[in-house]
């Protein structure tokens, strides 16, 4: 072969090794909220800066952030602009986005004293009779408690738990930790909470506190089903179906240290056998 050729030949190949090897340090860049606890911070201090940590480390891949301050928009504003590329925690099925299988499952609590009267559904006489339920406004909770009748004398109380509210685009922010010393405080006799965010506050209360999930049987006035179960996964832009592939490996490969981290969040996991077998497909 002509040394030209063999020239041309080298330099193609050599192209080819530094631009795969580009490819490969390329970093994994996450989706994520500046200040929403225990989900995430910019200070790597919530459950899903461990899970994206986790999948990084997988991928052999470096975690770079792209943070969003606003739950409304941040899909439009980050993934859909190609500013990050992985979503930790969506519902799966989320139609913006193609969705990982789950890797895990949780559900709505009731939050309630140890020395208390513990409430297993919404059918509860205590529930009747508390004074103050802390609850999240726009969530199953308050469907709920429409559907007993008990929304219209807690609103009051509801609006005094509000944490934030930006006078720019008037979103209003709950802070779970607040929510569940409301009951630990026994300023309120019962709280009503997505379990993922709730976990990590009830498990440091200085007071003993029971967490029961809620059945996911619960129906409004008009027979429609109120959803209480949900399953997790990350999510990626549709079409970006490489990645997608990846994460649905990680997350196979790794469900024993995800439900581990996860447990240690006190997060309450429902049906393992579905999301294990989720993971074998």
């Amino acid at each position: 072969m002509p040394l030209s050729k063999k020239l041309l030949l080298t330099l193609a190949c050599l192209s080819l090794s530094l631009s795969t090897a580009n490819a490969d340090d390329s970093p994994l860049k996450i989706c994520a909220a500046e200040d929403e606890m225990p989900y995430s911070n910019n200070k790597d201090e919530g459950f899903e800066n461990k899970l994206a940590q986790l999948a990084g480390e997988a991928l052999h891949k470096k975690v770079e952030y792209v943070y969003w301050t606003d739950p409304r928009y941040y899909l439009r504003d980050t993934l859909d602009k190609g500013l990050c590329d992985v979503v930790i925690g969506v519902d799966t099925g989320d139609p913006r986005v193609s969705t990982s299988v789950p890797y895990y499952r949780s559900g709505y609590v009731f939050i309630t004293r140890k020395d208390s009267q513990a409430i297993n559904n919404w059918d509860s006489e205590a529930l009747k009779k508390a004074q103050r339920i802390a609850f999240v406004p726009g969530s199953p909770a308050e469907v709920m408690l429409r559907a007993i009748g008990r929304y219209n004398d807690l609103f009051n109380y509801s609006q005094e738990l509000v944490g934030y509210k930006s006078k720019r685009n008037q979103y209003v922010k709950y802070d779970t930790g607040k929510l569940v010393s409301e009951v630990a405080s026994g300023h309120a006799e019962v709280a009503a909470l997505w379990g993922p965010a709730a976990g990590r506050y009830v498990k440091a209360s200085s007071a003993p506190l029971t967490m029961t999930v809620i059945p996911d049987t619960n129906k409004r006035a008009d027979g429609e089903k109120v959803g209480h179960h949900y399953s997790t996964s990350m999510a990626v832009r549709k079409g970006n179906e490489a990645l997608l592939a990846q994460l649905n490996q990680v997350i196979k490969s790794k469900q024993p240290e995800i439900r581990q981290l996860l447990e240690a969040e006190g997060i309450p996991l429902l049906d393992a056998e579905t999301v294990a077998v989720a993971t074998t497909h």
